[in-house]
C-alpha cells in the first residue's frame, strides 16, 4: 500500500523593513516613535541629530544619566512621552565609536525595539552617512529576520517602514544599494531555514527558476539524467541515495554594455539541501540542523539576484550544486569510485564528506566551459573550520593574493568576518588514495585538506574557497537573530558592487 502524503506549502512570511528618505528632523514627523543616536564623549553623553529640537521639550539627556545609559553600540534606552500629540516613545541608541559594525549593531537594536510596530523615525543613519547608511540598513533588515511554520502566524513581525530623518535623495542610490546588500542576506537566510521536507534539489530549482525571471538573469537547469549525461560523476553519486534527484543549477548575469571580453567571475554553492552523512550517518545532534547544508547554494542565488540592484560591473555565473545524502539501498558507499566531470576520480572513505565532491564537479565545468577570470566557491564544507573560528566568522583559502585582499576589503565593509587560512602544500600527499586520484576524506587538518582536495579542480584559475563555519546563530547577537545565518551573501556582494572586483587578480 502506497501512502500519499499531502502537499507542503508554506505559510506566508514576514517581510524585511522599507526604508524611505526624508530631508525633514524627526519632529517635523508626525510618528509614535522616534530614535536618536548616542555617541559617548570625552566628558559626556552627546545626542546625536535631530537632538536640539526634541531637547527642547524632553531631558533627555538627564534620563541617560539617570538610566546609566553608555552609548555602547546598540544600547537602548527608552524615553517614554505623555500627552496629546501623537509621539509616544523615544529609543536613544547607543553608536559607540560610530564604526560600521556599531552603526551595524545600532540598527539591529532599533529594529529589535520596534517588532509589531507600523513605523520609526530615525537620524541613526544621518550622524555620519559615508559610514553609517549601508551597515545600519543591514543590520536593521537583518535584526528584523524571521522565519516560522506556525499554525497561527509570526508570533512578531518587523517594523514596517523606517524613516531616514535629516537625509535627502542625494543619498538614494547609497540607500538603493543598501538594501540591495541587505534584502541578499535575508534571502540566504531564507533559503537555508525552509526545512527540507519542502525544500529538496527540484524545489530549489524552481525557486531559482522564478528569481531568475524576476532579476533579468539567464538559467540553465540539469535534471539527473543530464546530470548524467554530461559526465558529472560527483553530483549523481552524492544525490543517488535519494528521493528527490540531484540538481546543477546555472545563472547567469551580464551587465549592461558588456562586451564579449568582459572579464567573468564564477561563484559555486555547496547545495545539500538535506545532509544525513549518507551511509557514514551523521549522530542525531548533528543532523538535525543540516536543512542548512546548502547555505553557499543559498548565498549564491541570494547574490546574483541582487548584482544588477548594486551595479556589479563584471560577468558573474553562479552555479549551485544541489543534491540530498540521503540514506537507502541506492546510496553512495564507502570504498565507492567516482569520475567527476572531466575525468579526475575520487575514492570516497566518507560519505559524509560530500560538499567536496558535488562541488569539484560543479568547478571543474567552470574552468572547462566558462574560463573565468576568479572562481569562488562557498560551502558549510568542514567541521575543523568551525572548531578553528567559532561561530561568528568563516575561513578562507586562495590562491591568489589580489583576490584574498579584495575578498578581505569586503569582509570589513559588510561585517561578514572573513580569516585567511594557509593552503599549505606539506599536506598534498594526504589525498593520496591507492586506487583513485583522490580520498575524498583524508584527514586532518581537516578545512585545510578539504581545500587542498577542491584546488584540482580550478584548472589553474584564480580561486578562493570560503568555508562557512558559522552555519546557524543559536541567540540574538547583534544583527543576527537565531537559526542559519545565510552567511556569505553580504561579503561576495560588497566585493562584487566595486568599481573592479578583479583589479591585480591573475596578474
Amino acid at each position: 500500500m502506497t501512502t500519499t502524503l499531502p502537499s507542503q506549502a508554506l505559510p506566508p512570511q514576514v517581510g524585511p523593513p522599507t526604508f524611505t528618505l526624508s530631508p525633514l528632523g524627526p519632529e517635523s514627523h508626525d510618528a509614535e516613535i522616534i530614535a536618536l543616536p548616542v555617541i559617548p564623549g570625552d566628558d559626556a553623553l552627546i545626542i546625536g541629530p535631530g537632538a536640539a529640537d526634541l531637547g527642547d521639550h524632553h531631558d533627555l539627556l538627564g534620563h541617560l544619566e539617570f538610566e546609566g545609559a553608555t552609548g555602547s553600540a546598540g544600547e537602548v534606552t527608552t524615553y517614554p512621552v505623555t500627552g496629546s500629540g501623537t509621539l509616544r516613545q523615544i529609543l536613544l541608541i547607543g553608536v559607540g565609536a560610530q564604526r560600521r559594525d556599531d552603526f551595524r549593531r545600532a540598527g539591529a537594536a532599533l529594529a529589535r525595539a520596534v517588532r509589531d510596530r507600523s513605523d520609526v523615525v530615525t537620524t541613526i543613519a544621518a550622524t555620519d552617512p559615508e559610514v553609517a547608511l549601508e551597515p545600519f540598513v543591514a543590520g536593521a533588515t537583518l535584526g528584523s529576520f524571521l522565519f516560522h511554520w506556525r499554525s497561527e502566524g509570526a508570533p512578531w513581525t518587523p517594523v514596517e517602514t523606517i524613516t531616514l530623518a535629516d537625509l535627502g535623495d542625494d543619498q538614494a542610490a547609497a540607500l538603493d544599494r543598501a538594501q540591495a546588500i541587505a534584502r541578499a542576506g535575508w534571502r540566504a537566510r531564507f533559503f537555508a531555514s525552509v526545512p527540507s521536507n519542502l525544500k529538496n534539489p527540484a524545489w530549489l530549482a524552481e525557486q531559482a527558476t522564478s528569481l531568475a525571471a524576476e532579476s533579468g538573469l539567464k538559467i540553465t537547469v540539469w535534471d539527473e539524467d543530464q546530470l548524467a549525461a554530461d559526465g558529472f560523476g560527483g553530483i549523481v553519486a552524492v544525490g543517488q541515495g535519494s528521493a528527490t534527484p540531484p540538481r546543477l543549477i546555472r545563472l547567469d548575469y551580464t551587465p549592461p554594455k558588456a562586451g564579449r571580453k568582459a572579464p567573468t567571475v564564477v561563484l559555486v554553492g555547496k547545495g545539500i539541501t538535506f545532509d544525513t552523512g549518507g551511509l557514514n550517518i551523521k549522530p542525531g545532534d548533528g543532523m538535525v540542523n543540516m536543512k542548512r547544508d546548502m547555505t553557499g547554494g543559498a548565498v549564491v542565488l541570494s547574490v546574483m539576484t541582487a548584482l544588477a540592484e548594486v551595479g556589479c560591473p563584471v560577468k558573474v555565473v553562479g552555479l549551485i550544486a544541489a543534491a540530498e545524502n540521503a540514506i537507502s539501498g541506492t546510496a553512495l558507499r564507502p570504498g565507492d569510485v567516482i569520475t567527476h566531470y572531466g575525468g579526475r576520480t575520487s575514492e570516497v572513505t566518507n560519505t559524509d564528506a560530500e560538499g567536496r565532491l558535488v562541488l569539484g564537479d560543479a568547478m571543474a565545468y567552470a574552468a572547462d566551459k566558462i574560463k573565468p577570470d576568479a572562481l569562488v566557491d562557498i560551502a558549510t564544507l568542514t567541521g575543523a573550520m568551525r572548531v578553528a573560528l567559532g561561530q561568528t566568522m568563516a575561513g578562507y583559502f586562495a590562491d591568489d593574493d589580489a583576490l584574498a585582499a579584495q575578498l578581505a576589503e569586503a569582509s570589513d565593509i559588510s561585517g561578514e568576518t572573513l580569516w585567511r587560512m594557509p593552503l599549505v602544500a606539506d599536506y598534498e600527499d594526504k589525498l593520496a588514495s591507492k586506487v583513485a586520484d583522490a580520498d575524498n576524506a583524508p584527514g586532518g587538518p581537516g578545512a585545510v585538506t578539504a581545500a587542498l582536495f577542491l584546488r584540482h579542480f580550478t584548472g589553474g584559475v584564480p580561486w578562493a574557497h570560503i568555508d562557512v563555519a558559522c552555519g546557524d546563530a543559536y541567540a540574538d547577537v547583534h544583527e543576527l537573530t537565531p537559526g542559519p545565518t545565510g552567511f556569505g551573501a553580504r561579503v561576495l556582494l560588497s566585493w562584487l558592487a566595486g568599481a573592479d572586483p578583479l583589479s591585480g587578480v591573475g596578474s
